[in-house]
């Protein structure tokens, strides 16, 4: 897989490394970007979801008065 090198604030690294639990930077960024991408994929995932169920909900014609 192909690296990429990033300049990040030595605060900022340090408090994402104290949040997550690790002593590496590049294990605590790691881990705060690849829970960034599965939030947003569960949040599509949701999405999907109900707009499948709403496509499924079958709208029932009113009864006739009179």
């Amino acid at each position: 897989m192909a690296k990429v090198s990033v300049s990040l604030d030595a605060e900022l690294v340090v408090e994402v490394m104290v949040l997550a639990g690790v002593g590496n930077p590049q294990d605590a960024v790691e881990l705060v970007v690849r829970d960034y991408i599965a939030r947003g994929h569960r949040t599509e995932a949701r999405v999907a979801e109900r707009e499948e169920s709403a496509r499924d909900v079958e709208i029932k014609p009113e009864a006739q008065q009179g």
